[in-house]
């Protein structure tokens, strides 16, 4: 189902305003897709990871939506300004500002108003003043040139129905010098339409996610430099879900193939 990027962005919207009033990571996983028919037992949970042990974790802030801790490999200093985009409730945004101390700044930013909100109250009842949630679109970010030193993202950029805009959003706000630390979805190989759409039913909101190659090319046309993948995992959707779908012998050729879908943390600089 082709869609508009509007509509795309319209349906995230609405997505994420129910996820929303739910309550961290105790959320319905079963509303995941951006097509209002392919949401029926996915299971988002299989590309989430255990913040439970990081400093500023606030398991109220975790809606259990991240495919990466991309925290973890940032390289976040004292004193740092770090940019969050798709921050949600604020989980990375709270484990950043443990990073950056009371000399660093943090940023989140979304276009869910109601996640904004849930972002904001988070932050007062923590008492955090170093911490600020914007409301707005990653294409077009209400942001200065050269704000960050560190930008973060966690399964967010492959629900950007334009990608090139929000890698020269990235590029732009960030401090010559910078760089970003973000975890996505992506393809490995030519993933065929009915498996695509097989592990679209079972993971979630990979509907908008690109082939590895493409993605960090994307970056590197930006004029991204010292791009390193950090992390990738594999995601293996159950034989039973791809044999609704295809047959034994489909299965048998896709498994001994390159092909399927992975969470990655990738690394990129702006040159200085």
């Amino acid at each position: 189902m082709n869609m508009e990027p509007e509509e795309i962005k319209k349906l995230v919207k609405e997505k994420y305003g129910r996820i929303a009033g739910q309550s961290g990571i105790q959320m319905d996983t079963g509303d995941c897709c951006t097509t209002s028919d392919c949401c029926s037992g996915v299971d988002y949970a299989i590309f989430s990871e255990s913040y439970d042990k990081l400093e500023g974790y606030n398991p109220d802030a975790d809606m259990g939506l991240g495919c990466g801790i991309p925290t973890e490999f940032a390289r976040i200093k004292e004193g740092d300004t770090v940019l969050d985009l798709g921050s949600g409730a604020g989980n990375d945004c709270f484990v950043a500002r443990a990073l950056v101390g009371q000399s660093g700044r943090v940023i989140g930013l979304d276009m869910t108003e109601s996640m904004i909100e849930k972002a904001r109250n988070n932050a007062t009842r923590l008492g955090y003043e170093n911490v600020e949630f914007v409301l707005g679109d990653i294409e077009n970010m209400p942001l200065e040139d050269n704000t960050a030193d560190v930008i973060v993202s966690n399964c967010v950029l492959n629900l950007v129905p334009d990608k090139t805009k929000a890698f020269e959003e990235i590029f732009r706000v960030l401090k010559p010098g910078a760089h970003l630390s973000v975890s996505d979805v992506v393809l490995q190989g030519r993933l065929p339409k009915k498996l695509k759409e097989a592990a679209e039913l079972y993971a979630g909101c990979i509907s908008g996610a690109i082939r590895l190659d493409e993605y960090l090319k994307l970056m590197e046309e930006t004029g991204l430099i010292n791009i390193k993948l950090q992390k990738v995992k594999i995601i293996t959707v159950p034989d039973e879900i791809f044999l609704q779908y295809i047959d034994k012998t489909e299965l048998s050729r896709y498994k001994e193939s390159e092909e399927g879908v992975a969470s990655i943390t990738v690394y990129a600089e702006k040159p200085a």
